[in-house]
């Protein structure tokens, strides 16, 4: 069993505690926190380097804010028999002191206090009849262990036999899944070491494959994955039988999709946990795809005895349960879910939350910090008998002031949050996007048996419905043409793409408006024709994607000079100003070579810095910013001299 205990008091004092039973505990004794207290540390956004590792005994220092996902990694590597211990700010006063890990989760420039999420974790802690407690002026609270007989780790079971499946295996993909502990990495470096020719093993991190090296043995041979794809074929390493692929969820899947086909056997290895970020989707997008691939599950644990108390308080306090599928033929009725409820009645927002993670691949904690307490986030749910059947995620953006709002376009500021709005000021050329008041809808997810049933447009209507003084509703996603059928269903029109694929999942990101407000109609029949003006440039990029758009005037407008004059005056990115760009280049008889090989000719930033001799990308840029410029003054230098002016009087926010 593995045992957790909550110290909390003043900062001093919990150290002191800390420090007390690493003197009397021998272990390895790693520490986890900003500032290192212990031979053994890591910084908690170094956690994911602890990943395939083993360790005796940890301390978590929450003193000053408290790093979910690194919790969870913590807590995976340590082995049977440890203790876990948490630092906290005293009892009372956490719940309402700021967190410094909520800027990366809120949003916010300062950090802000987290109290849904402290208050249910100190109840989590209270009901706990297995969590220790030691909280400065009061009594300690110390559990007595339950009675158990003496653990022998399973190295018979589960893990054996699949090894001997995958020994027997005939070539094709396989694929490993399990919680935690129960092995994989483990099995990966059997699997090397018994089989009778050669294995090559790849991961997201060579530090992370300890576990598997020592299991391997002298059969552990190690690439990293971009390096075996950069290799041409003749240079790859050659008579491999195994690919064993640690970790696979946290690989981009258009990676693991040209990984997979070079070996005649894979064997990937993941975790669906959702502290990795990717471990769901791993299942929803790539194992979906091949449908020849076979799957394979651990549920005992290796590393610790079944009922761990550790692994059991964790699974509470960070939701990692799945969603049970429901199936009723109850009426659906709508409600609306507010933060503050989950103090008083968590169930539901629980049951939303495993719902939005089951369905989506990119979940993790952060994503539930974010859910419990950032600023301005909404909910929808459809239920059926108080069970939550479908589930809708909205954020509210915008509002910005017209300084910042320019500020943001011209490429000078991007402040935390506002995804949409943002972006269609700095991408999309409509900085007035970003003061307009809109809610982006960030998830939505229905339980399987009810899918293509019209609830979840209804659920849209519905969030639609309960909207007040706002101008718009958006929604950014990575497209397919089944999501687009669905909200275009739901109303939204297309106003932004973008250029490169997502790194998870491959696709292309698209921006959807559902206007509400006059001025946000106008925004949209501006900002989807112009999105058609773009459309010849913009194809070039985007492979798979086929939209047809009518065909729109090439000639300048004035919403291009502005996007130009923001390219060469002020740090508006070529990629935002790419259709202008190509208009600017049919338009000038100015010679623009470097623009003109990379809109025209199709060549690379990599090839046209080789071919002028610039000495990177930068470079490369700023001579682009240079074409343009020349090429304004050229069409109208009066013009241009106004627009240059323009820019230089932005409001002293842009600095």
């Amino acid at each position: 069993m593995r045992r957790l205990m909550v110290i909390s008091g003043e900062a001093e004092w919990c150290q002191q505690q800390a420090q007390q039973w690493m003197s009397l505990l021998p272990g390895d004794w790693l520490w986890l926190g900003d500032a290192p207290q212990s031979p053994l540390h890591c910084a908690p956004q170094a956690a994911r380097t602890l990943l395939g590792q083993e360790f005796l005994h940890a301390v978590f220092d929450a003193r000053q804010g408290f790093n979910a996902e690194a919790l969870a990694v913590l807590a995976g590597t340590l082995q049977a028999g440890s203790w876990l211990l948490i630092l906290a700010p005293e009892w009372a006063s956490w719940p309402t002191r700021p967190d410094s890990d909520s800027p990366r989760w809120g949003d916010t420039a300062m950090p802000i206090a987290a109290p849904n999420f402290i208050s249910r974790l100190q109840q989590l802690l209270l009901d706990d009849p297995q969590a220790a407690r030691f909280c400065q002026h009061h009594a300690p609270v110390l559990p007595t262990p339950p009675a158990a007989p003496e653990w022998q780790p399973d190295n018979a079971g589960q893990q054996q036999a699949l090894l001997a499946k995958l020994l027997a295996a005939e070539p094709g993909i396989h694929v490993v899944t399990a919680p935690r502990g129960r092995g994989k990495s483990a099995l990966a470096g059997s699997l090397a070491a018994r089989w009778p020719g050669r294995c090559l093993i790849a991961a997201p991190a060579k530090v992370a494959t300890d576990v598997l090296a020592k299991f391997a043995g002298e059969a552990f041979e190690f690439i990293a994955p971009d390096r075996l794809l950069a290799l041409a074929p003749q240079e790859r390493p050659a008579d491999i039988d195994w690919l064993l692929i640690d970790e696979a969820a946290a690989i981009p899947a258009p990676m693991l999709e040209k990984l997979v086909k070079l070996y005649p056997r894979t064997l990937l290895t993941t975790t669906l946990q959702g502290y990795e970020g990717t471990g769901r989707g791993f299942m929803l997008k790539f194992c979906a795809s091949l449908p020849e691939a076979k799957l394979y599950s651990l549920d005992r644990p290796l590393r610790w005895a079944a009922g761990d108390p550790l692994e059991q308080f964790i699974d509470r306090a960070l939701l990692f349960s799945e969603a049970e599928p429901q199936t009723d033929s109850a009426p659906i009725r709508f409600c609306f879910p507010q933060q503050a409820e989950w103090r008083t009645e968590p169930q539901r927002l629980e049951d939303v939350y495993r719902l939005l993670a089951s369905a989506h691949y990119r979940t993790s904690p952060l994503d539930l910090r974010r859910m419990m307490d950032a600023p301005g986030m909404r909910f929808s749910a459809a239920v059926q008998a108080d069970k939550v059947t479908g589930a809708l995620w909205l954020v509210e953006e915008g509002g910005l002031t017209p300084a910042l709002a320019q500020a943001v376009w011209a490429g000078w500021r991007r402040p935390p949050g506002n995804l949409v709005a943002q972006s269609l000021a700095a991408h999309g050329n409509w900085p007035q996007a970003a003061q307009m008041r809109s809610r982006r809808i960030s998830r939505i997810a229905m339980m399987p048996a009810l899918r293509r049933q019209g609830i979840g447009s209804r659920m849209v209507q519905q969030s639609v419905s309960q909207a007040q003084a706002l101008d718009f509703f958006s929604v950014s996603f990575g497209y397919t043409p089944e999501l687009w059928r669905f909200w275009q269903a739901c109303g939204f029109r297309l106003v932004r793409f973008g250029t490169r694929p997502e790194a998870s999942s491959g696709c292309y990101t698209a921006m959807a408006i559902l206007p509400l407000s006059e001025q946000a109609k106008a925004l949209v029949e501006k900002a989807h024709s112009r999105l058609a003006r773009d459309w010849r440039w913009l194809r070039p990029s985007l492979q798979g994607v086929e939209l047809d758009f009518s065909a729109m005037a090439t000639s300048l407008d004035e919403d291009d000079w502005r996007d130009l004059a923001g390219f060469a005056w002020a740090q508006r990115s070529f990629e935002a100003s790419l259709g202008a760009l190509g208009r600017l280049t049919e338009e000038t008889s100015q010679p623009l070579p470097l623009l003109q090989g990379a809109l025209v000719e199709k060549l690379t930033p990599a090839e046209l810095v080789k071919l002028s001799g610039l000495s990177g990308r930068k470079a490369l840029l700023n001579a682009w910013r240079q074409e343009a410029e020349r090429a304004l003054i050229t069409l109208d230098s009066e013009w241009a001299e106004a627009w240059r002016l323009a820019i230089a009087a932005l409001p002293p926010a842009a600095g």
